[in-house]
């Protein structure tokens, strides 16, 4: 994968197949630590202990459709080309939480990439589960979050052509405007 966007996206749609209700996807870029940290949660079935000692195994997979589960092995295997850590804390029955940080001045870390269509395809694909997304680079922060734009848009469907029009739009500008600082 060539941007950490779709790392995100594919640890999110864990969250998804896991029955998730809530995502929250966070970044923040800490120049003055030469630090990116990079974090997946939601609160869906979680993972059995003994399955979570495994699920860093590109062998280990719940899926049927394949045999293989690579999104978790690749994310982990990049932090550390990167110089950084990768955690895991999954509860049965609470949910999971990803983590990985990143040496920001590594020769070897990809660019965060568009995550606006992340969040968009995120969106369309579950439309029921709310998602929280947050970028921090120093003091600044940008957050997109459904549950806010479900009160406002009322009855209108977040899946509507015109809404994810504007999120993509509003997204794509509020990290211009963070990425800049």
């Amino acid at each position: 994968m060539k941007e950490l966007a779709l790392y995100i996206l594919d640890l999110a749609q864990n969250s998804v197949r896991a029955g998730a209700k809530n995502i929250e996807i966070e970044i923040e870029e800490n120049p003055q630590e030469d630090l990116l940290t990079v974090s997946v949660k939601d609160d869906g079935c979680g993972m059995k202990k003994e399955f979570l000692e495994k699920v860093i195994s590109p062998f280990v997979t719940t899926r049927k459709e394949r045999r293989v589960g690579l999104g978790i092995p690749l994310f982990k295997e990049l932090t550390e080309e990167c110089e950084g850590t990768f955690e895991i804390f999954s509860e049965e029955g609470k949910g999971t939480r990803i983590k990985g940080t990143f040496k920001l001045s590594s020769v070897n870390l990809i660019p965060i990439g568009d995550i606006a269509s992340t969040i968009v395809s995120l969106i369309m694909s579950a439309p029921q589960i709310d998602i929280v997304y947050k970028f921090k680079k120093g003091s600044r922060e940008f957050e997109f979050d459904t549950k806010k734009i479900r009160e406002v848009l009322k009855d209108v469907n977040l899946n509507d052509v015109r809404v994810l029009s504007w999120i993509r739009e509003y997204i794509e500008e509020g990290m211009k405007n963070e990425m800049e600082v």
